[in-house]
């Protein structure tokens, strides 16, 4: 990883390293505070986007990107870029976010803070619409993969053949075969609502705190819109995604992450059932290789749930334990636009670790 990301960074020209390259973490505070801003929207992400590299240097880039994500994560996050092109389709090329294209799957920003090596700290962030890497690295050693989030608009697409290309499918699959696996009485404890909101609870937050409530679409973006016409867009956007919701103040705040989890403890599902939700919960953590996800207790998940269950309808479920938050939501665009996040919310962006080192270092 370290050694991708020095190839990438010597390739660049002397502009785009000035963009590119910032202070390692813990030495800068507005470094610091920018490499834990992290988006889903199609927003300035930070860095330098792929579109404004040249073919080498976006071979470099990815080349990172494939260090940092196992062969099915990295796969996963072509697809949602080249997804962009399928989106503009459906939207006929008409969607403008103020500028050249509106979907464009060259606006992926590649950041990296710090001296890449063996020694010392340094990290980087991947991310445009859909896609947001964070990884830290603490002496040679990755500290931090979270939060790391993956999306896909549309969630389905039609393919030659009578094929349906589904980036996340079985993120979501296996969460409804587990929730419709239940009986009566453990699905009463898993579903918390009949309704599903329109968007992760967590949002982009940079940390997750207790009674968190839904953010609202405005300002999951890099700042909010100046000229009126794209910013009365995305009020009336979300103002439509919070009707059809037809969630309440109540609901949001049934709904909010809490420290102590919600929902059905792993310890309550039968054989079958726990092999569902290990296959679940695989399929979040085999995001990045083997070895990097922080070790887990399956014992100590619960699983929560709100919406219908059947296919197509608007849901909405998380995971949640000691060091682990995993929300999906699949609700806009009649149910074809799908949001999943995986976050450890005791050390998102390794700031433990960047605390560990700071004492035993600098102290």
């Amino acid at each position: 990883m370290a050694a991708a990301a020095r190839v990438w960074l010597d390739g660049l020209d002397p502009d785009q390293r000035a963009v590119a390259h910032w202070p390692a973490p813990g030495t800068d505070p507005e470094s610091d505070a920018e490499r834990l801003r992290w988006y889903y929207t199609p927003t300035d992400h930070g860095g330098v986007p792929v579109g404004a590299q040249r073919p080498a240097q976006q071979s470099r880039a990815m080349q990172l990107v494939a260090a940092g994500t196992s062969t099915a994560g990295y796969v996963t996050v072509a697809t949602i870029m080249g997804l962009e092109n399928v989106l503009d389709h459906v939207e006929d090329f008409a969607v403008d976010w103020g500028r050249e294209r509106g979907r464009d799957p060259g606006l992926y920003h590649l950041r990296v803070f710090g001296e890449p090596g063996p020694a010392g700290v340094w990290g980087w962030r991947f991310g445009g619409h859909h896609v947001s890497l964070n990884v830290l690295v603490v002496d040679g050693a990755v500290r931090s993969t979270t939060p790391c989030f993956l999306g896909a608009d549309p969630a389905t697409s039609p393919l030659l053949g009578g094929g349906l290309l589904r980036p996340l499918g079985r993120v979501e699959d296996l969460a409804r075969e587990l929730v419709r696996s239940l009986s009566p009485e453990a699905a009463a404890r898993a579903v918390l609502l009949d309704r599903a909101p329109s968007d992760i609870v967590g949002g982009n937050r940079a940390r997750i705190s207790d009674g968190d409530e839904m953010v609202l679409l405005p300002d999951i973006w890099r700042g909010h819109f100046t000229e009126r016409r794209l910013r009365d867009r995305v009020t009336a956007m979300s103002r439509t995604a919070e009707e059809a919701s037809g969630l309440g103040a109540d609901d949001h705040r049934l709904l909010a992450l809490t420290t102590e989890p919600k929902g059905l403890p792993a310890t309550a599902l039968d054989a079958g059932q726990r092999e569902i939700l290990s296959s679940l919960l695989a399929a979040y953590r085999g995001r990045v290789p083997d070895g990097l996800a922080p070790p887990l207790d399956e014992d100590a998940v619960h699983f929560a749930w709100a919406g219908p269950t059947e296919p197509g309808a608007p849901h909405y479920y998380r995971l949640q334990a000691p060091r682990l938050l995993l929300e999906w939501d699949d609700t806009a665009r009649g149910a074809d636009h799908a949001h999943s996040v995986w976050r450890d919310p005791e050390t998102d962006f390794g700031l433990d670790a960047l605390t560990a080192h700071r004492a035993a270092h600098h102290g």
